[in-house]
């Protein structure tokens, strides 16, 4: 353990250059009093480190000093392999280096974490997108994505939900996230320059304006991310409904319905009835969103409140009813309908 943890620091520094004591200890979540002794350990095993005093110091090791990547474990070796996406890496461009750099970690990989190598490609597929959605398909993915990495403002044409629906942003790009087969751009917008999500599939135009900026110093993409998912599931539910459920329902809604509307319904459910049926408080986006999403139940479900919402239920099914009853024959396309007179 103490091994791999001394390994990993001497990686951190290779990678990230001068950093303090503190910053290790969080790295490696260990004590700063252990960093210490790591430190002292590397030094005695003739790794050329040395400590910078004052406020902007730290450890960092002498100027060209590099370690080859070895001492892999397996598990190590299998993550590696499986983090590398070719289809996303394909959208940003990047699907030819993915490849080249796998086949470069291959070779370099020792015989026996080689075969086990093969063998996670060989019984290993990740597919992100969801089934009902093949992912992104956007014309300017891979300009976003350049622009993101050379840290240049761009112009967009943008399609948003509101009025007015197409606008024109300048935009500083931060970082692209992709979520669920969808990317979504972190970006920098004027006026005031505050990060911003946006779908890159809802740009219409992209405009390299070739113009440098400074990212911010502490801006953390995965930070920011989480508290804009955050935020985001947390204005989500605007309010809530009373619904009684059968066992059909329940079982169904497990599958149409996300974390929280079945969280909702294993906390607030009551025993069930002589019929099976349970009464139930769960969020609801809207009114509108909520018939939608309860219709996919049919009668598996009874909507008791809000009384809109009730109503909303009570007239689609009235409608559906009066579509069905009496029932009518139906004649299939190609037959031919009969003569009304004798022959």
């Amino acid at each position: 353990m103490r091994a791999s943890r001394l390994l990993s620091a001497l990686m951190l520094l290779q990678a990230r250059g001068r950093m303090t004591a503190k910053e290790l200890a969080g790295e490696l979540e260990v004590s700063v009093r252990t960093v210490y002794r790591d430190v002292e350990s590397l030094l005695a095993a003739g790794v050329p480190l040395y400590a910078d005093a004052g406020p902007g110091g730290g450890y960092r090791l002498v100027n060209g000093y590099r370690t080859r990547l070895t001492g892999l474990t397996d598990s190590e070796a299998h993550a590696l392999f499986l983090a590398g996406l070719p289809g996303p890496a394909a959208e940003l461009g990047l699907g030819a280096v993915v490849a080249t750099a796998a086949i470069k970690l291959e070779a370099a990989l020792p015989a026996e974490l080689r075969h086990r190598a093969v063998l996670v490609r060989e019984r290993f597929h990740l597919d992100a997108p969801g089934w009902y959605h093949d992912g992104d398909s956007s014309p300017y993915l891979a300009g976003v994505a350049d622009a993101v990495w050379h840290q240049r403002t761009v112009q967009i044409g943008y399609r948003r939900w509101k009025a007015p629906t197409d606008v024109t942003r300048i935009l500083r790009p931060y970082g692209l996230v992709l979520k669920a087969g969808t990317w979504y751009l972190v970006a920098a917008s004027e006026p005031g320059w505050a990060p911003r999500t946006f779908r890159v599939n809802q740009i219409l135009a992209l405009r390299d304006l070739g113009v440098p900026f400074d990212r911010p110093a502490g801006f953390d993409l995965a930070g920011f991310w989480g508290s804009h998912v955050l935020e985001f599931r947390t204005s989500l539910w605007q309010g809530e409904a009373v619904v009684r459920l059968s066992p059909l329902g329940r079982q169904r809604l497990a599958d149409l319905a996300g974390a929280a509307v079945n969280d909702a319904v294993a906390h607030t459910a009551g025993p069930p009835g002589t019929d099976g049926w349970v009464t139930a408080t769960v969020p609801i986006e809207s009114v509108i969103h909520a018939e939608t999403e309860f219709r996919k139940l049919g009668a598996e479900v009874e909507v008791l409140e809000p009384a809109e919402l009730r109503e909303r239920m009570a007239a689609t099914a009235r409608a559906m009813a009066a579509l069905y009853d009496p029932p009518r024959k139906v004649r299939r396309a190609g037959t031919r309908r009969p003569s009304s007179s004798p022959r």
